[in-house]
């Protein structure tokens, strides 16, 4: 048989077993304390992420409409580059029998490209941000301030200034907003690549005869490179005026090579006693020379 104590034990050890109901509220509080804290983590992070979402959206609709933008200054800019090289191709068949005409079609047709194209770019540009996109319109505007500057030249013998420029410009923009300049920058590099086309009409006078015009060609050419020679040092982002600059010296050098050929030439052929009064390599009476 069975001793008293120990049918106690076995009296008492289920008894033992079961949670004090004191235990029982603490282990139901710690449960509904987690699962609280776990719905607010989730709420956290759904909240979070659809922030997130939100901001993603918002960055997407800046970038496609940045995109479309920069594809419709790149499209403008397109078009003047196409527009002014027109206008200094016409430029180039001017001669000293058509120089009036040829001048008054060009200047005509650089007006049409103001108005139909830089107003366009214009319209882009205004009230924006437009340095992030200055790669997208940088060649076009280069483009036509050396045909601007082309033209200007070939009508008065000198240089269309950026103020000028600026002004021409000007009618264009809103007036309710800061008016659309072009830059320094892009003014120096435009009047660069202005001295490539002088060096080809100095060749083409050369070959007309206009010695003289050739010669004043030279010299203004020589002016530029100069001046530009001194500021080079002294811009910040020179790596395609770099360029430029070495195009440019070879552009002096052919002018002012030619310039010497026709001299030396010019006194050979008139040496030789020529009764012919106007020189094959001058245009020019050889008492001129």
């Amino acid at each position: 048989m069975l001793s008293a104590s120990a049918l106690r034990r076995i009296w008492l050890s289920p008894m033992a077993s079961k949670p004090k109901p004191h235990r029982l509220h603490q282990l139901a509080g710690t449960t509904a304390l987690q699962s609280s804290a776990k719905r607010a983590r989730t709420m956290s992070t759904e909240s979070s992420s659809t922030a997130m979402k939100d901001a993603f959206a918002k960055y997407a609709d800046y970038l496609n409409h940045f995109n479309e933008k920069r594809e419709r200054v790149i499209k403008a800019s397109r078009d003047i580059t196409i527009n002014s090289k027109k206008v200094i191709f016409q430029v180039h068949r001017m001669s000293r029998l058509n120089k009036e005409e040829v001048l008054e079609k060009a200047e005509k047709d650089l007006a049409a490209v103001i108005n139909q194209y830089i107003s366009r770019l214009v319209k882009e540009l205004q009230g924006t941000d437009h340095w992030k996109l200055r790669r997208a319109y940088s060649p076009g505007v280069q483009e036509y301030i050396e045909a601007a500057t082309f033209c200007k030249f070939c009508r008065t013998g000198t240089l269309l200034n950026l103020e000028e420029i600026n002004a021409t410009l000007l009618p264009l923009s809103d007036p309710s907003l800061e008016p659309l300049k072009v830059n320094v920058l892009d003014y120096l590099l435009g009047l660069a690549d202005l001295t490539g086309e002088l060096m080809r009409l100095a060749i083409g006078r050369i070959s007309d005869g206009e010695f003289e015009y050739a010669e004043k060609i030279c010299r203004f050419v020589r002016d530029i490179y100069r001046e530009l020679t001194l500021l080079f040092p002294l811009m910040d982002d020179n790596s395609d005026m770099k360029m430029k600059m070495d195009t440019m010296l070879q552009s002096v050098v052919k002018i002012e090579n030619a310039c010497f050929r026709v001299h030396v030439r010019g006194s050979e052929y008139t040496l030789l006693g020529s009764s012919d009064p106007s020189s094959f390599l001058l245009g020019l009476p050889d008492s001129e020379l």
